[in-house]
C-alpha cells in the first residue's frame, strides 16, 4: 500500500506535487503488477479517467480525504489504520511504502527470510546512524513532547537510521504497529509547526523503543538508500 496526497505544499520536496500526475507512481505500480502481486494507491486528487486508465487487476485506486492537520508524510499513517481496522481480517502480510521513489524488484512474501520470521518488523534504512544532524533537526518538536525521546536518542545514537519509506510484516504486527504510530502523532506531533514533519523521528522512536527485539533492515529488504543502484536485483525493494 502506499499515498499519493496532492494539493499542499510537501516540505520535504520542497514543492507543491501536482493533483493528476500518474508518471510520479507509474514506476512503483507497474513494479506490483509484473510481478503480479495486489497493490493499493490511497490518493486524494487523480481523476476519475486516470484512475480508469491505470487501475487494474493488480493496482487499485481508493480516494481518500486529506485534512490539513498533518503533512502527507505524517497523515498516510493514519489513512493505513482505518483501512485495516476495517479489512485486516481479508489480508495476511503487507509492505506500505513510499510511492515516487519506491520500485517492488521480488516479491517479498515468499522471500525464504520472510516466510521464516512471521514477527518481524522488515524496514528499511540509510547508511546513516541516528546520530545525524537532519534527524536530531528533524526530533525537535518530539524531543520537547515525548519524554522519553532524548533517552533513546542517546540509547540508540550509533546505531542505524531507519527509513519509514520501506515497512512490513504480518497483518497482525503491522495492525498494532500502526496504531502505535497513529498515537504517537496524535498525542504529540498534532501540533507541530516546525519545518519538519516528524514522521521519521516518530517512526524511529517507535521501533527502537518497542519493536527493536522483532526488527529486521537493510538488504536484502532494500538497496542503499539514494545509492541510485539501478541495477541491482537481490533486494525486495529499491528505494531511490
Amino acid at each position: 500500500m502506499a499515498c499519493h496526497l496532492t494539493g499542499r505544499y510537501d516540505v520535504n520536496r520542497n514543492a507543491t506535487l501536482p493533483a493528476d500526475d500518474y508518471a510520479l507512481v507509474k514506476e512503483w505500480a507497474e513494479s506490483i503488477a509484473d510481478l503480479r502481486l495486489q497493490g493499493i494507491l490511497f490518493h486524494n486528487n487523480f481523476s476519475e479517467a486516470t484512475c480508469a486508465k491505470y487501475g487494474n487487476e493488480h493496482i487499485s485506486f481508493i480516494k481518500t480525504a486529506f485534512p490539513s492537520q498533518y503533512s502527507p508524510n505524517v497523515y498516510r499513517y493514519f489513512i493505513y489504520r482505518d483501512f485495516l481496522r476495517q479489512y485486516a481480517h481479508r489480508i495476511a502480510h503487507l509492505f506500505v511504502t513510499d510511492v515516487s521513489d519506491v520500485v517492488v524488484l521480488h516479491n517479498p512474501f515468499i522471500q525464504p527470510l520472510f516466510t521464516a520470521r512471521p514477527g518481524t518488523l522488515f524496514c528499511g534504512d540509510e547508511p546513516k546512524q541516528l546520530d545525524d544532524d537532519w534527524m536530531k533537526a528533524h526530533g525537535t518538536h518530539l524531543r520537547s513532547r515525548i519524554a522519553g525521546y532524548a533517552r533513546y536518542e542517546a540509547d540508540f545514537s550509533h546505531a542505524p537510521l531507519l527509513n519509514c519509506g520501506i515497512i512490513g510484516g504480518n497483518v497482525r504486527l503491522m495492525e498494532a504497529f500502526v496504531e502505535k504510530l497513529c498515537l504517537i502523532h496524535q498525542y504529540y506531533n498534532h501540533d507541530n509547526h516546525t519545518a519538519y514533519t516528524g514522521d521519521m523521528g516518530a517512526f524511529n522512536y517507535l521501533v527502537r523503543t518497542t519493536f527493536n527485539e522483532q526488527l529486521y533492515h537493510g538488504a536484502p529488504v532494500n538497496t542503499v538508500f539514494k545509492a541510485y543502484q539501478v541495477d541491482r536485483t537481490d533486494c525486495w525493494f529499491r528505494h531511490k
